[in-house]
C-alpha cells in the first residue's frame, strides 16, 4: 500500500511542477490523482480493483496530467477518458449497493460516495470541454471540486467511521449529509433558498457527525486525532459556505468566490481531505456486514397457487405457535394462526394522504400482477380466501402454507407462509409474495405482550434477520426501504382486532385494520 500511496504522490508532484495552469486548478488534480485513488484502494481492496485500475484508471490519472501540462483544441478526449473512470467506479458503486439494499447505513454511505463521483467527472467535462451548463466556467468547476470532496470522500468517510461504531443517531446525521450535496446542485441551479437549506442541512449533519467521530474508540491514537481534525475542520469550511451563501443570495455578508477558493478550498484539500486519508491509511476498519443466508422461496412470477402441486388443504399458516418461542400470548390469537381457515377477516386499507396519487398508480400494476392488490377507497371490505400447503420441493422452504386472499373475485394477497431459525437459534417469520421474476420475502419477528402479539420487520438487534426483501438472481436478498408492524390485540369476546401498517422510508403510508372473527 505504501508503495501505491508514494506513487501517486509523487504523479501528483510531478503535475504540480509542470502545470501550466493556476493554483486553484491543482485543488481538483489533488483530489484526482491522491485522495480519490487512494480512498478506492482501501475500499475496493481486491474486489476488481484491479481491473477497473488497468482498464480504467491509468488511463483517467494519464488524461487528467495531460490535460495540466497542455493545451489541446481535442482536450474533451482525455476529460472522456476521466469520465469513463468515473462512471466506472459509479457502477461498481451500483453493483455493490444491489446485492445488499437498504441495509447498513455505513456501507450505504460508501455505495452513494461511489456513485456521486460520476458527478464530479460529468462536471470536470462539461468545464473541460465548455459545455454551457448555464453557469459561469468557474462555477461549472466549483462543482467538480464539491462532487469530488464533499460528495465522494466524505461519505466514504462516514462510512468507515461507521464501521466502528453505529450510535443511534448515526443513520440520522449520515442521511442529512448523503442528500445534502444533492441540495446544493439543485440550490445552485433554482433557488438561494434551497441553497441556504442545503448548507443548514450540512452543519447539522456536520456538528452531529463530529460528535461520534470524537467518542470513537478502539483506534489507534493517531489515527483518532487525524479523523477528528479532519471532520472538526469541515465546521469551519461550512461557515464559510453559509458566509458566502449569504453574500450571493442574500446580500448579507461580502465573502467573494475569491474567498472561498482560499479559505474554502484550501481547507477541504489540505486539512479535510489530506488528515482524513492519511487516518484511515492508518487503520482501515472492515466492513460489519454479513448477507443474510436465511431460507428463500423459488417461487416467481405471476403463478396461481391453486395450480402448482399441492400437499392438500391446510387448517392455518403454522402447525403450532410454541415454535416461536413466545410467552403470554392469548389463546385466540395461537388458535388464528394455527386454525387461519375457520376465521373471518374484514378489512378497511387507509393509504395515506401523502401516498394516494402513487396508490392509484400503483393500483394499475397490481391489478395485473394480482398481488398487494388493495382497494383505493376506503370502505370495509371481506377478505376471503384458503390455505393451502405446498409441497416443499415447489418452494425449497420447510412447511409451506399458501395464504390466498381475495377482495370479491379478485385476488389480494397470495402470501407463502414459512420460519426459518437464525444462525442465533432465533426463529422468525418467513413470508414470500410471488411478483414478476422474483418475489418479495418479509422475515418478521415475533413479540409476545400483554396486550397481545407484535410481528414485525424491524430490526430489534444489530444481527437480526428482520426486514423485507426483493430476491434476485443468485439468491442476492436486497433489503427494501420498507418496514411492517403487524399487531393483533385478543378481546374479551373472542374477536381480535389487527393493525398492519406500512412504513417507506419511515414514513407510514399504508394502514389496514382488520376485524377477525371465527366463524
Amino acid at each position: 500500500m505504501s508503495k501505491f500511496v508514494l506513487s501517486h504522490l509523487l504523479l501528483f508532484l510531478f503535475i504540480a511542477l509542470a502545470s501550466t495552469q493556476t493554483w486553484p486548478f491543482l485543488l481538483l488534480t489533488a483530489a484526482q490523482i491522491v485522495y480519490v485513488p487512494i480512498m478506492l484502494k482501501l475500499v475496493m481492496k481486491d474486489d476488481g480493483f484491479a481491473h477497473i485500475y488497468l482498464y480504467f484508471a491509468i488511463p483517467a490519472y494519464v488524461s487528467v496530467a495531460f490535460l495540466q501540462i497542455t493545451h489541446v483544441s481535442w482536450a474533451i478526449v482525455p476529460a472522456g477518458i476521466y469520465l469513463l473512470y468515473t462512471l466506472a467506479i459509479a457502477f461498481y458503486g451500483v453493483t455493490r449497493f444491489c446485492k445488499r439494499g437498504f441495509t447498513n447505513a455505513e456501507e450505504l454511505s460508501i455505495d452513494l460516495g461511489l456513485i456521486y463521483l460520476a458527478m464530479g467527472g460529468a462536471w470536470f467535462f462539461a468545464f473541460i470541454g465548455d459545455i454551457n451548463t448555464g453557469f459561469s466556467p468557474l462555477l461549472t468547476w466549483l462543482t467538480a471540486i464539491h462532487f469530488h470532496y464533499s460528495a465522494f470522500l466524505l461519505p466514504i468517510f462516514i462510512g468507515l467511521a461507521g464501521r466502528i461504531s453505529k450510535p443511534a443517531r448515526f443513520t440520522l446525521y449520515a442521511g442529512l449529509l448523503l442528500i445534502a450535496p444533492m441540495l446544493v446542485a439543485i440550490g445552485i441551479t433554482f433557488s438561494r433558498w434551497i441553497e441556504l437549506l442545503s448548507v443548514l442541512v450540512y452543519i447539522i449533519g456536520l456538528v452531529g457527525m463530529n460528535f461520534i467521530v470524537w467518542r470513537l474508540k478502539r483506534i489507534p491514537p493517531t489515527q483518532k486525532w487525524l479523523i477528528r481534525v479532519s471532520f472538526a475542520s469541515l465546521v469551519l469550511t461550512i461557515l464559510f459556505s453559509l458566509l458566502y451563501v449569504l453574500g450571493n443570495g442574500f446580500g448579507l455578508t461580502s465573502m467573494t468566490i475569491d474567498d472561498m477558493l482560499r479559505f474554502h478550498g484550501i481547507l477541504n484539500c489540505i486539512i479535510f481531505a489530506l488528515f482524513g486519508v492519511a487516518g484511515w491509511l492508518v487503520n482501515t476498519p472492515e466492513p460489519v456486514y454479513q448477507p443474510p443466508s436465511f431460507p428463500i422461496s423459488n417461487i416467481r412470477g405471476k403463478q396461481v397457487v391453486e395450480q402448482l402441486g399441492t400437499a392438500g388443504s391446510g387448517k392455518g399458516l403454522v402447525d403450532d405457535m410454541k415454535l416461536y418461542q413466545l410467552q403470554g400470548v392469548a389463546p385466540q390469537i395461537a388458535d388464528f394462526y394455527e386454525n387461519t381457515r375457520e376465521y373471518r377477516l374484514l378489512a378497511t386499507v387507509r393509504w395515506h394522504a401523502w401516498f394516494k396519487p402513487f396508490a392509484w398508480i400503483y393500483s394499475w400494476f397490481s391489478r395485473r400482477t394480482e398481488q398487494i392488490n388493495l382497494p383505493t377507497h376506503g370502505r370495509q371490505v371481506e377478505m376471503t380466501g384458503d390455505v393451502i400447503q405446498l409441497h416443499d420441493q415447489l418452494d425449497d422452504r420447510e412447511n409451506v402454507r399458501a395464504w390466498i386472499r381475495k377482495v370479491e373475485k379478485q385476488y389480494a394477497f397470495i402470501a407463502l407462509y414459512s420460519s426459518h431459525y437464525s444462525s442465533e437459534g432465533k426463529p422468525y417469520m418467513n413470508i414470500a409474495l410471488p411478483l414478476p421474476f422474483t418475489n418479495m420475502t418479509g422475515v418478521l419477528e415475533l413479540i409476545g405482550t400483554d396486550q397481545g402479539l407484535i410481528l414485525t420487520s424491524e430490526r430489534t438487534f444489530r444481527t437480526s434477520d428482520a426486514g423485507i426483501y426483493l430476491i434476485g438472481k443468485k439468491g442476492y436478498r436486497f433489503r427494501l426501504p420498507l418496514e411492517e408492524r403487524f399487531k393483533v390485540i385478543a378481546e374479551k369476546n373472542g374477536t381480535l382486532q389487527a393493525v398492519h401498517k406500512m412504513k417507506l422510508f419511515a414514513i407510514p403510508f399504508l394502514t389496514i385494520d382488520y376485524t377477525i372473527n371465527k366463524k
